[in-house]
Formats: C-alpha cells, structure tokens, sequence
C-alpha cells in the first residue's frame, strides 16, 4: 500500500509541476510564481519549505531519546520563524526580488558580492541535501521493508531525479503547490497519531510524558535538560550554543527566505507569515506528542536500537499509536503517515535545489555575462537545478552510510554564523560596506567549517562521522557560541577596515534605499 502511494504522490506531484510550469521567458513567473499565491497558501508554502524531513525525523529523534531537550530542540525551531516574521521578513521582502544575492547587491552593486551570496548559498544547502538525500534509502527500506544496498541506492537516486524535476520544471509555483500539499498532509495525519497517543493515555499529557520517563532508561534526567550534552565538558553551555544556532539559523537559509520574494505587498507578508508560524508550531506540538509516545509505547532502548539517533521515533510512535490489532483504517492513516514523509522528503529538497539554481542563474552566470535574455536566464536555472542535483546525488550514494547528523548542524550554524549577520547589517545598518559584507559571509563561513571538524559529531565518539578518528579539539557540539558572535564582529571589523569615507559612501547609498527597505511602498522593479 506505500509503494502505490508513493507511486500515486510522485506522479500526481510532477504532473502538478507540468501543469503550473512557467513560460520559456517568464523570469517572474519561475522565480516569484508573479506572487500568485493567497497569503494562506503562500504561508503554508513557507511553513512547507521550513519543516524539511530532516526537522521531522531528526527533532522526533532527539525528543525520543533526549525527552526534555528535544523539546527545547522543536520549541527553539519554532521561535527562529517568529524571528523571522518579526524582524527579517518585511524587509526581505521589500529589497530582494529574486535571490538573497538582490537583497545585498540592493544597497552594493557588484560581481563581488553576488559571487559571494551565491558561494553562502549553496555552502548553506548543500549539506541539507546531502543528508535528506542520503537518509532515503534507509527510510524507504524501513517503510518498505528492504534491506538491500542496492535498492536504497537506487531510491536515492530515482527520488533525486524527481527532485529535481521538480524545481525545473515547475519553478516556485510549481515547488509551492508541493509544499502546500505536504504540509497539509503532514499536519493532518501528524494531528490524528498524536490524539491516538494521548486517547491511551486518557487525554493527559502528564500521564504521557511520566509513561516517558519510566521507559527512557535514565529516570528523571529524561524530563530535565543537560542529558543530550551530558559527555560533554561543559553541558550547559553545550545546550546554549545548540540553540543559539538553530534559532539565529534555520529560518535564514535561503530556501526559507527566497519565499519572501514571492508577496506582493509587505501587507501580504505579514499575513503570509501568520499562517506560517502557527502551522510550525502546531506541527512541533504534534512532534513532541508523537515522539513522547513513541518512548511510552515503544521504548528508548528499541528506538535507539533502530537508529542511534532516533531518526525512526516519527514512524514508531505512529505505528504503536495504532495499537496490536490493526484495521484497514489504521492500516490506510500509516500509509498516510508514510506518505506524507514521503512527500516532505521531495517538496524539501527540490526546494533547496530551486534556491541553489536561482542563486546559479541570477547572481552568478547571469551576473557574469555581458547581455543575457529571459529565456537564456531561465534555461540556465533549469540546468544550474541538474548541475546542483546530480553531484548531490552522487556524493549522497557514496555516503549513505555513514553519520551526517554533522551536515544538518552544519547547514544551521552557517545560516546563523553566516548569513544572520550578513542579512541584519544589510537591511539594518547604514554604515555596513561591502568589505563588511564579504567579511562575513566569508569568514563566517570559513570560521564554522573549520570549528565543526573539530567537534564530537565529526570524530572522537562512537556516533561520530568518522568514529574510528579522534580529532575532537572543539569542546561544544555546534560551533554557535563562537561562531554567531565572531560573524557580527568580523561584519563590523570589515566596515571599519574600510575606512571612514566609504561608510559614509554606504550610509548615503542605504538612505537612498532606505525606504525600499523599510517602508516598502513599492515593489523595485528591478
């Protein structure tokens, strides 16, 4: 029944596709969908493009296993999109147009620039991919029931290939309509496991989580904080800086923000945005119900033993929330369940893989050459989605195997360390240079590469990226606390590296577009 399912989404989503594809020339229209979209159905695009599998799977993973500080994980996720709502999405809105590299080159034109945002963006999106990617074959064995190397390989590769049909053919009207179906989806059957838990736990949360704690294996620290960083030297700290990534990152990635383009007006933003934020939320709720359950119902010792990371708790809570005997109904919402990650799987990749070939077409190949036409720019962005796809493809083939909890941290600490910076100065700041721009998106970029390798995910643990290696010198798990501060002061280091005239050459170009940014009376027109 999942296999026909699966079968049934893949087509229906890729016919979709086909159906809303845009024009050969039509720049707006691939890239914006020309803001077609009602506030409610743009908002569950972004809350779609936000809530990738790897949110799913990973934050019910480390609510099943870590109980108190997996809640913190998703409660932290939720509020890094009400930072975005409230500080950063109007004015992303009123000084991009297509790509995060519109919004920098809006107050510093140049090739310089442009290269760098492009660089940011797909450094930032590739690791998420990466690890989607290369988690499918495991999660279409576990669905399906397969063990075979070369049939999840062969998922991998058969599912990369429609993602990026996907974001080719139907550019950001076409990924939209995905995103809106898989939230929609997701929310749904998510709403009706977790009224199923709480229904055997006589509609009482307390009696769920304390079920919890019993079958966590580690008595009351599962329902207090500090045991997900407890090996660490210093555990609290360990959980700041976590959280201080996830927060500052996840909602700057591009593919989150390049929805922000697509409003019409900053009215429609706001609204947009009011429909995103509580979806998110909601569905952080039902994640937490269902991973608690999952511990309840099935066990911590059985959770890990099916993935150390708990990556399968999602899936396990669902199917014992379903009880021993299961009816045709039952049978048919799992498949749902299933279906829906299924979906989340393709909609959040081949949103990814549309951001990176935007950013490709627009801010680097188009921005390179002397005259290029509409059509030109959109065949370019059609075949920068299969230039970005396919060696994800592969790479991902080729590390399925190993631990890539690293990448997902990585993709956030760069957002936060990154392009949180970047984008703050740019729409805030007067005096910001471009020296300070390519200050931090570079050296902040650079800063937490070269800090993550030096963490416990990468080596130096037994559930480590490279487990028989021990080059561990970085004492936290995310690179955060360090990293954050050190982007906002390599962006002010830069601008004051530049020198007094040409701050003063920025504040004058910012006033000149200040009310682009801030006011947003009327959309640039180019």
């Amino acid at each position: 029944m999942s296999l026909v399912a699966f079968t049934t989404v893949a087509t229906i989503t890729l016919f979709l596709c086909v159906m809303t594809g845009p024009d050969r020339d039509d720049l707006d229209e691939f890239y914006t969908g020309y803001g077609s979209l009602s506030p409610m159905r743009n908002g569950l695009a972004i809350a779609g493009d936000y809530i990738s599998a790897a949110t799913v799977l990973s934050t019910g993973g480390v609510i099943a296993v870590f109980g108190y500080d997996g809640v913190v994980l998703a409660l932290s996720i939720a509020l890094s999109l009400m930072l975005l709502m409230f500080l950063l999405a109007e004015p992303l809105r009123n000084a991009g147009r297509f790509t995060m590299g519109d919004v920098f080159a809006l107050r510093m034109p140049g090739r310089s620039v442009r290269i760098a945002a492009c660089a940011a963006t797909i450094t930032a999106l590739v690791p998420m991919m990466l690890i989607q990617l290369a988690g499918t074959g495991d999660l279409m064995a576990f669905v399906l029931g397969f063990s075979s190397d070369s049939l999840k390989t062969a998922c991998i590769v058969g599912i990369g290939a429609l993602m990026i049909s996907y974001a080719a053919i139907g550019g950001m009207k076409g990924t939209a309509l995905i995103q809106i179906l898989k939230i929609v989806i997701l929310l749904g059957s998510g709403a009706v496991v977790a009224a199923l838990i709480l229904r055997q736990f006589d509609w009482d949360p307390g009696k769920l989580f304390s079920a919890a704690a019993a079958h966590g294996d580690v008595g009351p620290a599962f329902l207090r904080s500090g045991l997900q960083f407890a090996g660490g030297p210093e555990p609290r700290l360990d959980m700041i800086s976590s959280e201080l990534t996830v927060v500052l990152g996840s909602a700057c990635l591009p593919h989150v923000t390049m929805r922000m383009y697509t409003a019409r007006s900053a009215r429609q933003v706001r609204r947009s945005m009011s429909w995103a934020v509580p979806s998110v939320a909601l569905f952080m709720l039902i994640v937490t119900v269902v991973s608690f359950g999952a511990t309840a119902l099935v066990g911590r010792a059985a959770i890990a033993g099916a993935d150390p990371t708990g990556r399968t708790a999602y899936l396990l809570g669902s199917r014992a929330a379903l009880g021993a005997e299961v009816s045709t109904a039952e049978t048919f919402l799992f498949t749902v369940v299933t279906t829906a990650l299924f979906l989340t799987l393709l909609a959040s990749v081949a949103g990814m893989i549309l951001a990176c070939a935007n950013t490709l077409a627009h801010d680097l190949l188009a921005s390179l050459a002397k005259r290029t036409t509409p059509r030109r720019e959109m065949t370019i962005a059609r075949v920068s989605a299969l230039a970005v796809g396919a060696p994800t493809i592969l790479l991902a083939t080729l590390v399925q195997h190993r631990n890539l909890q690293p990448l997902a941290l990585l993709s956030a600490s760069l957002g936060a360390s990154a392009l949180a910076p970047a984008l703050v100065y740019s729409l805030f700041w007067r005096r910001y240079t471009r020296t300070g721009l390519l200050w931090t998106l570079i050296g902040g970029s650079l800063a937490t590469v070269v800090l993550m390798t030096g963490t416990n995910l990468v080596s130096g643990s037994p559930a480590a990226a490279f487990p028989n290696a021990d080059f561990n010198w970085f004492p936290f798990t995310t690179t955060g606390l360090v990293s954050v501060p050190l982007g906002f002061a390599l962006g002010w280091a830069g601008t004051m590296v530049s020198g007094r005239r040409k701050a003063e050459e920025q504040r004058r170009q910012y006033e000149a577009v200040e009310a682009w940014i801030l006011a947003g009376a009327t959309r640039r027109a180019g």
